[in-house]
């Protein structure tokens, strides 16, 4: 799979980066190597996550619900 990331350069050093596709995904390195590198890993990271919720919706006998909280 293929990610477009967003590098931003940080006002304190180094890089912001965040993967618009993914809602929230974002992450941060000293360089752009190490950004990039970073990048991949929260990429999995975030993947991982949707995973572990997709078997947590298809186990039998739960109940999924989504719930909306204001703040």
């Amino acid at each position: 799979m293929k990610f477009n990331v967003i590098l931003e350069k940080a006002e304190e050093g180094g890089f912001n980066v965040t993967v618009p596709a993914l809602d929230g995904c974002f992450t941060q390195g000293e360089t752009e190597e190490e950004a990039v590198s970073n990048a991949k890993e929260a990429i999995l990271c975030y993947l991982e996550g949707l995973e572990k919720l997709n078997q947590i919706k298809t186990k039998p006998n739960l109940t999924y619900r989504e719930v909306k909280v204001v703040i």
